[in-house]
């Protein structure tokens, strides 16, 4: 649940800090005075597009800070798969700055938004008022009852995106097999060519490197030939440095008996001649080697110019081109036997559209088994919300075996839900019937029955009391109560009736200061809280009847939520 909220600079915030309980918590407040900048500083640190405009007028940023408790096996899952250390207490926070940067940290790393709404979808739950226009999307229907439906479902759908894939790699290989026989004729002869072309050339690795080397060879033959002429002149020739060191052999002959050291100088010098005479013998041989026949310089020409000519059209490289034509030869070799394949690749595709059919039935009757009882469910909750003769039915469409290729992810057959709030009145699809008020009890039946699948801690619900009062304001405040229990809310509210039942409650105002205006938090509690409740009910907190009337309310919902105790 969410323990802590942390704002600086949001808005009209200057500074704000909410503790939360568990159970329901509630925001009131005039129409204004910022109960829903504190929804968004909520959505904002779970991973909701940054909207520069939120930054206090006169600021270079601003910053939201929220601490969770946590205790779900998912969240550490996803926590280690980003490396991120997990435990009892996950802390989101999140700047944003004028120049529109926006930093994400969780338990003190940085993350992307992307990760970060991963993480938050497990935590939270955000019902805003535009969340009754997604039900009106039949897509986002099927989705909710997917979700009610749970295992049964999500398997069914496993095994169809297993078959789908499998259906879009046959199709895929009956393509290759060309349209009609004359294409694939026409294909193979295109292959054929290709194949012997390729292997007419004979190609081997690293010889294209080889020719090059020998080319340049070629090119830079005579200037090599002078450098070894030059290093056989000097070292050998008369005079040159094989004559000038043994003639100083010589001259330390006579006296190297007379020391040891004299000897091994002379020993040396007589290696270094044999050495240098060595190297030029060497020199000598390496010139006649370079005696390269002009015509073996064009056909390593010829030969490179082939291979160019290969690679330009293969593949960019000897490597590639050789790639290329094994690919080809089991293309041939494919389409070859192509009237064979064909007819295979068809029995399959039949067998597998068969299957496929087979599952979108199975899925269609998972959801029709799990829509039974959730329309049931949620009909015994409207009819606790105040709407005397509800009826809710989720229609499916028909499909048939002919319809495979038209298969989804999703299965085949749309999802439709169909509402009546009165008696007499037909069903009809949500959007053409529902009135605000109506909408928002049957979003807040919904929420109820989605409470018990989900295992998400925290709803948030921001004016789901639009449209309602009276009576039906106290049983929406009864029901907060019931989903409490097990799931903390936070809600946005105008009504004293749903005020009364709240474990905590915030008291957010306007105020001037110096020539700025500010949102303020208050919590609100005992008498401050029955002066809430009083300005709720009548406008102003100092009236005498409307406290009467507000501890009257706070006594009715303390005593309600200990019967449910």
């Amino acid at each position: 649940m969410l323990q802590r909220l942390v704002m600086r600079n949001v808005a009209l915030i200057d500074q704000a800090e909410l503790e939360f309980s568990e159970g329901l918590n509630v925001l009131s407040g005039e129409t204004g005075a910022g109960k829903s900048v504190i929804l968004d500083a909520i959505d904002f640190v779970l991973g909701a597009k940054a909207d520069r405009g939120m930054i206090r007028s006169g600021e270079d940023f601003c910053t939201v800070r929220a601490e969770f408790s946590v205790t779900d096996e998912r969240v550490d899952a996803v926590l280690a798969e980003y490396d991120i250390e997990s435990g009892e207490t996950l802390i989101l926070s999140r700047k944003l700055t004028s120049d529109g940067k926006s930093s994400l940290r969780l338990n003190g790393c940085a993350v992307t938004a992307a990760m970060l709404r991963r993480i938050t979808s497990l935590l939270v739950d955000v019902h805003g008022q535009s969340e009754h226009f997604y039900l009106l999307r039949e897509a986002n229907q099927l989705r909710l009852l997917d979700a009610v439906a749970g295992a049964p479902v999500s398997e069914c759908k496993k095994t169809l995106a297993g078959q789908l894939s499998e259906r879009r790699t046959i199709l895929a290989d009956r393509e290759k097999l060309g349209g009609d026989e004359g294409e694939r004729e026409r294909r193979l002869d295109i292959l054929k060519f290709q194949i012997e072309e390729i292997e007419r050339a004979d190609l081997r690795e690293g010889e294209e490197e080889e020719l090059i080397a020998f080319r340049e060879k070629f090119r830079n033959a005579e200037k090599i030939l002078d450098a070894l002429g030059a290093v056989r002149q000097y070292l050998a020739e008369d005079g040159g440095g094989t004559d000038l060191l043994r003639s100083a052999g010589r001259n330390l002959s006579p006296i190297a008996r007379l020391d040891e050291r004299y000897s091994a100088l002379a020993d040396r010098i007589e290696n270094a001649a044999a050495e240098v005479e060595d190297i030029a013998a060497t020199a000598e041989d390496l010139a006649a080697e370079l005696d390269v026949d002009e015509r073996e310089a064009e056909r390593v020409e010829a030969r490179l110019d082939e291979l160019r000519a290969l690679k330009k059209k293969y593949g960019g490289s000897v490597s590639e081109a050789l790639a290329f034509l094994s690919r080809a030869r089991e293309e041939f070799d494919m389409l070859s036997d192509s009237e064979a394949q064909f007819e295979r690749l068809g029995k399959r595709l039949q067998e597998i559209d068969d299957a496929i059919y087979s599952t979108c039935v199975s899925l269609q009757e998972a959801r029709k088994k799990a829509a039974a009882g959730f329309t049931s469910r949620v009909v015994k909750e409207l009819a606790t919300l105040n709407i005397a003769s509800p009826q809710f039915e989720i229609r499916f469409g028909t499909f048939a075996r002919e319809d495979v290729s038209r298969a989804t992810a999703e299965g085949l057959g749309e999802v439709t839900f169909l509402f009546s709030a009165n008696a007499g009145e037909p069903l009809k699809e949500l959007g053409k019937i529902i009135s605000g008020g109506e909408m928002s009890r049957f979003m807040l039946a919904i929420k109820t029955q989605l409470s018990a699948v989900n295992a998400i801690g925290t709803y948030i619900f921001d004016e789901i009391d639009a449209g309602i009062g009276g009576k039906t304001a106290r049983v929406v405040g009864e029901k907060f109560c019931k989903i409490a229990r097990n799931v903390q809310i936070i809600a946005v509210s105008h009504l004293a009736q749903i005020a009364a039942f709240a474990d905590r409650e915030f008291y957010i105002e306007k105020i001037e200061s110096d020539g700025r205006t500010y949102t303020v938090v208050h919590t609100v509690e005992d008498e401050s809280r029955v002066r809430e409740i009083a300005r709720l009910i009548g406008g102003d907190p100092e009236s005498k009847t409307a406290q009467l009337h507000a501890k009257e309310l706070l006594d009715n919902a303390a005593a309600y939520k200990k019967s449910l105790k």
